[in-house]
């Protein structure tokens, strides 16, 4: 379901921006769990659009720890400028991939969906390395203001 702009503006400003995606973050999903499965699901608002179309997910489909690695894969994607980083999401819902295709282009394949048992929208795209570092800073802004919990042991 696409948003219309009085919807848009009522999130404020995105908390990411990927190409044709952007994230809007309204806070953990089990705000009083301390442990690191509970405690580091993020309610979100993920809007991805195209020219012609426009697709938007909503609900708790992103996991802190999915920040961490997409934030980690940008930083060695950009020093190297090969490879791949990705917000490589637990739930169908959404998914980000960055792959780098030489002389500083990095392709962007963006997954989204509201109902992943009946729909799937795919947004392929292209931006330049410089965008790269906005990305990382994005990321370093969102777990500033909501720091992965780690009660538990997490995962390597």
């Amino acid at each position: 379901m696409a948003l219309d702009p009085s919807e848009l503006k009522s999130l404020g400003a995105p908390d990411l921006e990927i190409a044709g995606l952007t994230l809007w973050i309204h806070g953990r999903q089990f705000p009083d769990a301390s442990d690191y499965w509970d405690g580091n699901w993020l309610r979100v608002t993920a809007y991805a659009t195209s020219p012609d179309s426009r697709v938007r997910t909503h609900g708790s489909v992103l996991h802190l720890s999915e920040v961490v690695q997409l934030m980690r894969g940008c930083e060695q994607l950009y020093e190297t400028l090969e490879g791949r980083a990705g917000l490589d999401c637990m739930e169908p819902n959404l998914g980000v991939e960055l792959t780098a295709r030489g002389g500083g282009h990095i392709g962007v394949r963006v997954s989204i969906t509201p109902d992943h048992l009946g729909e799937s929208h795919e947004f392929l795209g292209e931006i330049d390395q410089t965008y790269i570092p906005g990305v990382i800073a994005a990321c370093r802004r969102i777990l500033e203001r909501l720091p992965v919990r780690e009660f538990e042991k997490a995962p390597a």
